[in-house]
């Protein structure tokens, strides 16, 4: 884009102001100044606007990104939480055959499971079946209303609230 000197005569100090202009213009009307100053402020304008919805792209942009980073991390806490229980199991099956040796490391494991947000689903003999928490394995006397846990044969666990691991037991009826 071409500059060119315009000058433009102050009627207050009727001096000539020497400004920048667009365009190839060569000589001064009294209708160019009024336009361009339309048009720069035009410009101005849409360059204010572009700037404006740039910097709106950015933070959007910037908030997306900590959303996906907080959800991939999230993600991983999860799978690691998954692939954790087994050993979890392993640990609960050595603290049962030896409470006596290990009920040390017992209070450890549960407040470490409760600092992850893991916790064990309530599946003791007696409490009331719940098939959004327990998976049934076997169904014992048919005569009964209240379906409740006979046995539990593997716990279950739920991860800030949501069920990760139904408990695994055999119902009976009452």
């Amino acid at each position: 884009m071409k500059k060119a000197k315009i000058e433009i005569k102050d009627a207050k100090q009727a001096e000539p102001i020497t400004t920048q202009a667009n365009a190839g213009a060569t000589s001064a009307t009294p209708e160019q100044p009024a336009e361009q100053v339309d048009q720069n402020a035009a410009i101005i304008t849409e360059l204010t606007n572009d700037l404006q919805r740039t910097r709106a792209d950015f933070e959007n942009f910037r908030k997306q990104v900590e959303v996906q980073k907080s959800q991939a991390m999230a993600a991983a806490k999860y799978a690691t939480v998954t692939k954790f229980l087994p050993l979890v199991d392993d640990f609960s099956r050595a603290i049962d055959a030896y409470p006596e040796q290990l009920s040390p490391l017992s209070k450890s494991l549960d407040k470490t499971l409760q600092g992850l947000g893991l916790a064990r689903i309530v599946s003791t003999p007696g409490t009331e079946f719940n098939p959004d928490l327990h998976e049934a394995i076997s169904v014992e006397d048919d005569e009964g209303e209240t379906e409740v846990i006979a046995e539990t044969l593997r716990p279950g666990y739920t991860y800030d609230g949501a069920v990760i691991r139904a408990a695994m037991v055999k119902v009976k009826h009452q």
